[in-house]
């Protein structure tokens, strides 16, 4: 792993984020007149399409072995929820408010490590998920008194996306992340295709398959494509520089959402909801800087160690 370009590393990662906000907006575009089944099929198919030439001309590995498969096909599914629970959130939400409530993620990881793996969290971090899950309820509540409980389904996203995380940590050390993405965009196509038959022949009206227009047909590209584009840019910067390095620039993602929301659909977050948007992003970017710190505490540790030994000797 490439990791002394933390410049390329940090550009890399403002490309995520100003692409993946601007691929949830023309998803929110095209939520209003295309079924949640299609836009999920055509999404992953994209994905494929453009995945396929990287593993067929570089020779990337992409083979799994049948227990990486099962956690594969897990991990394939969670993501397939998790992006269509964004997809329906969209529909009623603002594009901000749902990004930065999805936000909630990073203290999601770092409570789930503790209770779950026994991670050390330190009493500072726990205080900054405290803060960071209050400011994202500040974003919550004026989307909940709006739309209801479709305000609660980016919390469920982050969730989602917790343990998509967890199984591409788990997998990541036995294959490419192309090939990762390439295999986990078949499966969800082989998994699509058939509940979209079963759809139609139901007649439930969000898992069947209708034919788009020439422009749904654009939009719907475009989200494949942006998609993709976004986690390939976040891929290549983690390959370029270390998490820690570029972990921080995510929380860009936010005011770039705002924007955006501004430009196209003219939503501007309310006061509660820009003053949670802040909360969340100083408590994120606190547990990030808190945890560097740890991390070369720990490092120096040994190194404490040698030069006593050394001194004494």
């Amino acid at each position: 792993m490439v990791s002394d370009k933390p410049l390329l590393g940090i550009a890399l990662m403002l490309g995520f984020c100003a692409v993946a906000p601007l691929g949830d907006a023309v998803a929110k575009l095209i939520g209003q007149s295309v079924a949640l089944g299609p836009m999920l099929l055509i999404r992953f198919v994209v994905q494929v399409a453009l995945l396929f030439p990287f593993i067929a001309l570089s020779l990337r590995p992409w083979r799994l072995s049948p227990a990486a498969l099962r956690l594969c096909l897990l991990r394939t599914l969670l993501h397939m929820a998790a992006i269509g629970l964004m997809f329906t959130a969209l529909r009623h939400m603002p594009l901000a408010d749902a990004i930065a409530i999805v936000f909630v993620l990073p203290f999601l990881n770092l409570v789930l490590g503790h209770l779950l793996l026994g991670e050390a969290v330190g009493q500072a971090r726990l205080s900054a998920c405290v803060v960071g899950f209050a400011g994202v309820l500040c974003v919550v509540q004026p989307s909940f008194a709006n739309v209801g409980w479709v305000a609660l389904l980016p919390l469920g996203v982050a969730l989602l996306f917790s343990g998509f995380m967890l199984l591409t940590r788990h997998i990541s050390n036995e294959t490419d992340p192309i090939g990762l993405q390439f295999v986990s965009g078949l499966m969800a196509t082989a998994l699509l295709l058939p509940l979209l038959a079963f759809g139609g022949l139901a007649e439930l009206a969000e898992i069947s398959w209708s034919a788009p227009t020439a422009r749904e047909w654009g939009l719907l590209l475009s989200v494949g494509a942006l998609g993709t584009l976004a986690h390939l840019l976040m891929t290549w910067s983690l390959s370029y520089a270390p998490s820690a390095t570029v972990t921080p620039i995510q929380y860009v993602e936010i005011p770039i959402a705002a924007l955006i929301g501004l430009a196209i659909f003219g939503e501007l977050p309310n006061a509660m909801a820009s003053f949670g948007m802040a909360l969340t992003i100083a408590a994120g970017l606190f547990t990030v800087v808190s945890e560097q710190a740890s991390q070369r505490r720990r490092l120096q540790v040994p190194q404490d160690t040698v030069a006593i030994k050394s001194a004494a000797e």
